[in-house]
């Protein structure tokens, strides 16, 4: 309990003084001008993402049925 506290008081105080720089600031006119998005590929390891979620559920729903 008193480890539980002291952990608490640290984790609000560090959150504290890390949001006081965190403010948002007034924007400037230098620097570059923005630049349109660049075109990012969504081929390969979204289809890989995808059919590796698919065999997933489906050996979870096939464990399912053989407990059942």
């Amino acid at each position: 309990m008193k480890h539980t506290l002291l952990f608490t008081a640290l984790l609000l105080a560090v959150g504290g003084l890390a949001s006081h720089s965190a403010h948002a600031q007034a924007p400037t006119t230098g620097g570059p001008a923005p630049q349109a998005p660049a075109a990012v590929p969504l081929d390969g390891g979204a289809s890989l993402l995808a059919a590796s979620g698919v065999a997933y559920g489906l050996r979870y729903l096939r464990q399912r049925r053989k407990q059942a």
